[in-house]
Order: C-alpha cells, then sequence, then structure tokens
C-alpha cells in the first residue's frame, strides 16, 4: 500500500463503494476455496482474512473520519493486521461466510456512502497539519482490494 494516497476526479463514495462492490464479486467464488492458505508477497491470506483486513480497515478509517468531522483525537488502531494469521482465518469459508460478509461489508458501504456524499468538497479536501484529507483516505480504501486479490477467483 502507498504512501500517499493519489487520487483522482472520481467521486470519493464510488471509490469506497466499488472497492466493495469488487471484493464481494470475488468472494462469490471463496466458498469453493480448498483449505489452503494462498501466498502473496511476504504473507499468506484465506477468504476469512481478507473478509478481516478488508473490514478492519474500513472500521478503522470510518472511525478516524468520524473522529476528525467531530473535532475529536482518533483512536490509534490496534489491529494485528494482515501479519497475522488466526485460528478463524484457516476455517473453512461457507455459504453462509460469504452471505455474513455480504451483509457486513454491504452495510459498510451503505454508510460510507452516506458520509461521504454529505461532504463538502472543501471538507473531502481539509488536511489537519500532515493527516491525508478524507478524500485521500477514501482512495487509499481502494487499495484494500488487495486482500481479496490475494485470494482471488476460485475456480
Amino acid at each position: 500500500m502507498s504512501d500517499t494516497p493519489v487520487t483522482d476526479d472520481r467521486d470519493p463514495a464510488a471509490v469506497v463503494t466499488g472497492m466493495i462492490a469488487q471484493v464481494l464479486d470475488l468472494a462469490q467464488t471463496w466458498p469453493r476455496w480448498n483449505g489452503v492458505p494462498l501466498p502473496a508477497d511476504d504473507r499468506v491470506y484465506t477468504p476469512h482474512k481478507a473478509i478481516r483486513r478488508v473490514t478492519d480497515h474500513l472500521i478503522d478509517h470510518l472511525a478516524e473520519i468520524e473522529a476528525r468531522l467531530a473535532g475529536v483525537p482518533t483512536i490509534p488502531d490496534r489491529w494485528h493486521a494482515s501479519a497475522t494469521t488466526t485460528a478463524a482465518d484457516l476455517a473453512e469459508f461457507t455459504p453462509l461466510d460469504l452471505d455474513e460478509a455480504r451483509s457486513r461489508l454491504t452495510r459498510l458501504s451503505q454508510i460510507f456512502e452516506v458520509r461521504l456524499r454529505l461532504l463538502s468538497e472543501v471538507e473531502l479536501d481539509h488536511r489537519d497539519s500532515d493527516a491525508w484529507s478524507i478524500r485521500q483516505v477514501a482512495f487509499h480504501l481502494e487499495e484494500s482490494l488487495y486482500y481479496a486479490e490475494a485470494v482471488g477467483r476460485l475456480p
């Protein structure tokens, strides 16, 4: 993932919701996962781990955005991130797991859609000292697709 997110003329809400749609599109195939973790760069990924990482990343930055807009300090994240593969990450990914992931991620998609579309261009582009703008945060979230692509579209 990059250090400073590059933005373009796309709507930030569409960037986040589009990423989530792509993750769910790939996840449709994950109930066929054979149980063997998939290597990507210096890590391994599984369907559960990919969903966990995407969801955690969305929650982390949603909390950051809301805290910044409320004018309160953000809470530092304490996620173990993708360096850790938990026992739960190694579990079979069933159609019920896909349904749960779909429910979770579509709700997060709606929250980002509503929140980001309510912000003005000035609010989207405002930066406090060296913090990323909310627009940059949205474009950074697009990089979460990496986790789902690490698992990929399963045959």
